[in-house]
C-alpha cells in the first residue's frame, strides 16, 4: 500500500470537518455519522477521513493512568479503542466487497463520540462506552467537556548514537515520564533514515508491557500498548508521515502511561540468559552484555513436526507454568523457527477463544489472540535484537488465558460438527446460515456452520469474506472488527496446518463476545443511507449477504504486508 500524499482540507470540505469535530465533541453519534455519510458520498479519501477523525479525538483518548484505587479497591481504567478501530477501518476494506468499503469507517465514527475521555466516564461524570454503568445524569445533567490529560508538545532532540537515543527513550517510558518520552520520540522521528529502527523500538516497548497474571486480577495491559503502537505505524504510513502528527500524538504518549508491567519480559530475559546462552551469567551485578544469540535463534527456519506442535499446544493449554517455557526452550534448542513456534502459539490462542462460553469470558482470550497477531506482524516487518525473547511473553499470555477460561464457570472444550441440516446445501445456503447465526449471536452454531462449509470443500474466499462482513456489521465496540480482522489476517499468513481453526474462532468470537446496546444499529443506519439490505439479527436468511456474495469471490486470502519493505523510509 503506497503512502498517501494528502493535502489539508480547504473551503467547504474544511467546514465539513469542522462540523464533524463539533458533533464528536458533543458526543453525538448520529450527527457525526451523518456528516461522515456526506463525506463518503462526496468521494473523500478514506485516509483523509481517518486522519481528520483522529485529529479530533487524539487529545481526548489518553488516560492519566490505567488504574485507580477507589476507596482502597483497585479498578481498571480502560485502554482507548478509537485508534485501533481506525486501523481496522484501514485494513478491512481489503477483505470486504466494494459496496462495504466504508462500513468499517462508519463503525469507527459511530464509536468515537462514545470513546472520549474514559477516565472521566469511569468516574461517572460523562456518558459513553465506559460510563454506561456509572454515569450519574442527575449529578452531571450537562456533562463536562472531555479532558485533555496529556498536552501535545514539540520534538526534543537528544545526542548520542541511535542505540543510545533509543535506550534513553525506553528508559523514559519505563520511568513513566510521559511528556518527555513523547517529545524525545518526536525528535527520534525527524530523521527518515532512522525511522525503521525507531518504529521497531516503539513496537518493542509495547510488546514487552504485558501483565504476568490474569486470574483473579482486576487491571492489566492485555498487550494494548503494542496494539496502539501498531495502529500508530500503519495509520501514519497510510496518510504519509509528513501528515501524521495527530496520529503520533494519539498513539505515542500512552506507551509511557502507567502502570507498566515488565515482569513477563524480565522472565523472558532470564530464560535466555540461563537456558539459551552459551555462557551463564556470573553475577546479577555484572554489566549487561548483549550477544548475537537472539538473532541466531531467530534465523532458524525448521518447521515443527506434528508431535512438536501437539507438545507445545498441550503445554500452553493444559499445563501450569513453567511447562510452556520448557517447551519453547526445547524447540529453540532443536533448531525450530521462532515464526513457526509463534504460529503454533497462535493456534493455542484460537483454541482458548473456542473454549469460551458466555460473552464476558472472551475478554482476556480475545486480547491474547490479538497479541499473537501483533507479534507476528512485528516479526514480519521489523528487525530488533530482542525478537526471539518475545515468544515467552506470548506463551505466558496464552497460558494465562487458558487457565482463566479453564478455572472460570461456563467454559469448556467443544467439538464443532456440521449441523445435520447442512447436508446437500449449496455454498450460498451454507454462508447464509453462517451469516444469520453470527448476526443472531449464536456462537457455537456459527462455528458449526463454518465447519460445515469446510467439510463441503468450497472455495475459502467467500467464507473469509462472510466472516469479515459478519464482524464488520457488529457495532458499539471495536473489538468486533479488531479481532475478526486479526484472525482473517493470520489465516492468510500462518504456516500452521491447523489454520482452519482460525476461521472457526473468528465466527465464534463475532457471535459470542459481549455486545452493547443494539449492536446492529450502526450497520442498519449505514445500509439505509447507501441502499443496502437491513440486518435484523433474527433469521438465517441473510438478505444483506445475498446482496454481496458475488463480490466476495474476489476477496483475497492473504493481504499485502501492512508496511511493505522500504515504505517507512519514504
Amino acid at each position: 500500500m503506497a503512502t498517501s500524499t494528502l493535502e489539508a482540507p480547504t473551503g467547504d470540505i474544511a467546514n465539513r470537518y469542522a462540523d464533524l469535530e463539533a458533533r464528536i465533541m458533543d458526543r453525538d453519534q448520529q450527527a457525526a455519522s451523518d456528516v461522515l455519510y456526506d463525506l463518503v458520498r462526496d468521494g473523500r479519501p478514506l485516509e483523509e477521513m481517518l486522519r481528520e477523525t483522529i485529529r479530533v479525538h487524539a487529545p481526548y483518548t489518553q488516560a492519566p493512568y490505567h488504574q485507580r484505587i477507589d476507596d482502597g479497591m483497585v479498578r481498571f481504567v480502560n485502554n482507548d479503542h478509537c485508534l485501533l478501530s481506525a486501523r481496522a477501518s484501514l485494513r478491512l476494506p481489503g477483505v470486504l466487497p466494494a459496496s462495504m468499503r466504508f462500513l468499517p469507517m462508519a463503525q469507527t465514527m459511530w464509536y468515537v463520540p462514545t470513546g472520549l475521555d474514559a477516565w472521566s466516564q469511569l468516574l461517572g461524570k460523562a456518558p459513553g462506552h465506559y460510563g454506561r454503568r456509572v454515569y450519574d445524569e442527575s449529578k452531571y445533567p450537562n456533562p463536562p467537556a472531555p479532558t485533555r490529560h496529556w498536552a501535545d508538545g514539540d520534538p526534543i532532540m537528544t545526542e548520542g548514537t541511535l542505540d543510545d537515543r533509543l535506550n534513553h527513550w525506553l528508559t523514559l517510558v519505563q520511568m513513566g515520564q510521559v511528556d518527555e518520552s513523547y517529545g524525545v520520540f518526536q525528535g527520534l522521528l525527524t530523521n527518515p533514515a532512522e525511522r525503521p529502527e525507531v518504529l521497531a523500538q516503539l513496537m518493542f516497548a509495547g510488546l514487552i508491557d504485558v501483565q504476568d497474571r490474569i486470574y483473579m486480577n482486576r487491571s492489566y495491559t492485555t498487550g494494548h500498548k503494542s496494539y496502539r503502537a501498531r495502529a500508530t505505524i500503519e495509520l501514519s504510513n497510510a496518510v504519509g508521515w509528513e501528515n501524521a502528527h495527530d496520529i503520533i500524538y494519539a498513539g505515542v504518549p500512552d506507551i509511557a502511561v502507567g502502570p507498566r508491567w515488565h515482569s513477563a519480559y524480565e522472565m523472558a530475559c532470564e530464560v535466555q540468559l540461563r537456558r539459551l546462552e552459551d555462557e551463564l551469567p556470573q553475577s546479577s551485578l555484572a554489566r549487561t552484555v548483549i550477544t548475537g544469540r537472539d538473532a541466531e535463534l531467530f534465523a532458524q527456519t525448521d518447521d515443527l513436526s506434528s508431535a512438536e506442535q501437539a507438545m507445545l499446544l498441550h503445554a500452553i493449554l493444559e499445563q501450569p507454568e513453567p511447562a510452556y517455557m520448557e517447551a519453547i526452550i526445547e524447540l529453540l534448542l532443536a533448531g525450530r523457527s521462532p515464526k513457526a513456534i509463534l504460529d503454533t502459539i497462535q493456534i493455542a490462542a484460537a483454541e482458548v477463544v473456542l473454549r469460551c462460553g458466555e460473552g464476558p469470558s472472551f475478554s482476556m482470550p480475545q486480547h491474547g489472540y490479538e497479541y499473537t497477531n501483533t507479534l507476528a506482524w512485528f516479526y514480519a516487518n521489523f528487525e530488533h535484537k530482542h525478537k526471539t525473547k518475545l515468544l515467552f511473553i506470548a506463551g505466558s499470555f496464552i497460558n494465562q488465558t487458558a487457565r482463566w477460561v479453564r478455572d472460570s464457570p461456563g467454559n469448556g472444550k467443544v467439538v464443532f460438527r456440521a449441523p445435520a441440516a447442512a447436508s446437500g446445501m449449496s455454498r450460498d445456503q451454507l454462508l447464509g446460515q453462517l451469516d444469520g447465526a453470527m448476526a443472531s449471536l449464536r456462537p457455537d452454531e456459527s462455528a458449526n456452520w463454518v465447519q460445515a462449509y469446510l467439510d463441503a470443500g468450497y472455495d475459502r474466499r467467500p467464507l473469509v469474506g462472510t466472516l469479515a462482513f459478519g464482524a464488520t456489521k457488529q457495532g458499539n465496540d471495536p473489538h468486533n472488527q479488531e479481532i475478526g480482522l486479526c484472525m482473517i489476517e493470520d489465516y492468510g499468513r500462518t504456516s500452521s496446518p491447523f489454520r482452519d481453526r482460525l476461521l472457526l474462532a473468528a465466527a465464534k468470537h463475532t457471535a459470542g463476545h459481549s455486545k452493547y446496546g443494539d449492536s446492529l444499529e450502526s450497520y442498519n443506519r449505514f445500509a439505509r443511507e447507501f441502499g443496502l439490505p437491513a440486518a435484523q439479527g433474527t433469521s438465517g436468511e441473510a438478505d444483506p449477504l445475498q446482496a454481496v456474495l458475488d463480490e466476495m469471490e474476489q476477496v483475497p486470502l492473504a493481504q499485502e504486508e501492512a508496511v511493505p519493505q522500504g515504505l517507512m523510509t519514504n
